[in-house]
């Protein structure tokens, strides 16, 4: 089932046109990857889908009905900057906006208990925003976006600020929220991310879509441009085979850059004629590539 359907929605400010007939689908179940450098329409789309602002043009539609105060509840949203106000304790602005969101207190301090357990900080639950260090302050906001259970979840750079211990319990998190059917639209500038947790994915670039679809089939589409090559010893010649633009030695072998994937087997046959081989590989374009590749440096902020 289709939880969340953008049809060409466009935004404008005055001569700055923020988004332009994005459209987008995203399932039951699915996290959304939304890419983009700074200024390329990602949180006004995000502030669309959530009803904080509506666009010009086109429709929004969740689970096939337009937006309304009546669906709010299924939402939960996880902005980049934190939004919770720092002199209050975590307790009562988290339950109430759970019950803003039609929780019962009951229910809601139950929820939050279980998920400050989860996340290992059981003793924020009566601490005030500003006590807690900056790693603690994106776990709480990020409970405050799931604890009503939602439906649809917005995160917006969910795991900044957090350590790799947290950001692995986060994307655990994640991932079995769903496997539970929750649809989450997700934006990162850690592309290791999106690789990890979503299927499709929508790259903006000035408020246009400029890449979108399976991450699979979208880096079948782009040439692969690097050999991967572990030995047992030295291999020479390799900068001089046609078709290799560069070689950089590492560790346990070399970083061949390919201008033609027609060089892969000749670089294999040198190496085997001088060493032993423990590793071959010609590798495809990782997301972080084909995002620079398409979009560049560009920024507008």
């Amino acid at each position: 089932m289709k939880t969340l359907q953008l049809d060409k929605i466009v935004k404008q400010y005055g001569d700055k046109l923020a988004v332009n007939e994005l459209s987008l689908e995203v399932e039951e179940g699915e996290i959304y990857g939304l890419l983009g450098a700074n200024g390329a329409g990602k949180t006004t789309t995000m502030r669309m889908v959530l009803g904080l602002i509506y666009p010009d043009e086109g429709r929004i539609s969740y689970y096939g009905k337009p937006h309304s105060k009546e669906l709010e509840k299924i939402f939960g949203y996880l902005p980049e900057e934190r939004g919770l106000y720092p002199k209050v304790k975590v307790c009562d602005q988290l339950l109430y906006l759970a019950q803003l969101r039609g929780m019962s207190r009951k229910d809601a301090d139950a929820s939050l208990k279980k998920w400050l357990e989860r996340f290992q900080v059981p003793e924020n639950y009566s601490k005030k925003i500003e006590e807690l260090s900056k790693g603690n302050q994106q776990k709480i906001g990020f409970i405050a976006s799931i604890l009503h259970n939602p439906k649809i979840v917005i995160m917006d750079e969910a795991f900044s600020g957090l350590d790799p211990v947290n950001v692995e319990l986060m994307k655990e998190t994640v991932k079995e929220l769903r496997d539970q059917g929750t649809s989450i639209l997700f934006s990162t500038h850690r592309m290791e991310h999106v690789e990890e947790l979503c299927r499709n994915i929508t790259v903006l670039q000035k408020g246009q879509a400029v890449i979108q679809g399976n991450i699979r089939e979208l880096k079948s589409k782009f040439p692969r441009e690097k050999v991967m090559l572990r030995t047992s010893g030295d291999v020479a010649g390799l900068d001089s085979i046609a078709g290799v633009s560069g070689v950089e030695r590492i560790p346990d072998g070399y970083s061949i850059r390919i201008a033609d994937e027609s060089a892969a087997p000749h670089i294999l046959e040198t190496a085997m004629k001088q060493t032993a081989i423990q590793h071959f590989e010609v590798k495809e374009p990782t997301l972080n590539e084909i995002f620079i590749k398409v979009v560049g440096g560009e920024s507008n902020e």
